[in-house]
């Protein structure tokens, strides 16, 4: 692997796990009456944030978790708790409304502050660890090795692909006005409670994986691999 290869499967692995397209009906209903550049605003504020806290974890590897004492297992854990808290809320009746509430009256025109108030409301659980998760986390930890390993060019290599993913990322959230009159107050409602389902079993997911490393043959690798590759 040369630092193309790098460069190139960390922007993918990274679209992946970020998954800016799914997560679109919910940034779109947590901006819910906002104007485009308010929108565009704090998406720019929630994209920034992300790159470098990408950044962050690609430049210091395990150093971070090693600091603090702690295991990728646990991390993993943790992150699982957060997402199934989100989920269940999002299964409610009242996730939509949580997010309109606050701001509704708004002045449509009042671009920054707007921005830095949702930012502070979505910077958790969304952007971390929702976006930014214990995958995309042990990803950036993973090929910072392999980085190493390669030379200079391949570090360089992976902090374009972080820009670039953070890039596509704003895109597709300054994009979200279309899609939420699409959908409609009732489309939205559905697929956030449907996301909400889907969020809380990978949720469990997270936390099984999280548990079958943390205590090794406690769990069986069909439950934490379901669908494994390779033509087994």
């Amino acid at each position: 692997m040369d630092a193309v290869d790098l460069g190139v499967n960390l922007f993918v692995a990274l679209f992946a796990l970020v998954d800016p397209i799914g997560n679109i009906p919910i940034f779109a209903a947590a901006t819910a009456g906002a104007s485009l550049r308010q929108r565009a605003s704090l998406a720019a504020l929630i994209c920034i944030f992300a790159a470098f806290l990408l950044a962050f974890f690609f430049l210091t590897g395990l150093s971070l978790l090693q600091f603090f004492g702690i295991s990728l297992a646990a991390f993993r854990i943790a992150g699982g708790i957060l997402l199934l808290l989100l989920g269940l809320h999002m299964t409610g009746d009242d996730f939509l409304k949580s997010f309109t509430d606050a701001d509704a009256g708004a002045d449509l025109t009042d671009v920054r502050g707007y921005a830095r108030r949702r930012f502070q409301r979505l910077v958790v659980p969304f952007a971390m660890p929702l976006m930014i998760g214990p995958g995309a986390i042990s990803t950036m930890i993973i090929q910072a090795g392999e980085a190493a390993k390669i030379g200079p060019a391949a570090t360089v290599a992976g902090y374009v692909a972080i820009a670039a993913a953070a890039f596509v990322t704003f895109i597709c959230f300054a994009l979200t006005g279309p899609i939420s009159r699409l959908l409609g107050e009732v489309g939205m409602a559905i697929i956030v409670r449907v996301l909400g389902l889907i969020l809380c079993a990978l949720a469990i997911q997270f936390i099984l994986l999280g548990l079958s490393e943390a205590i090794p043959g406690m769990i069986s690798s069909g439950v934490t691999t379901p669908y494994p590759t390779g033509g087994h």
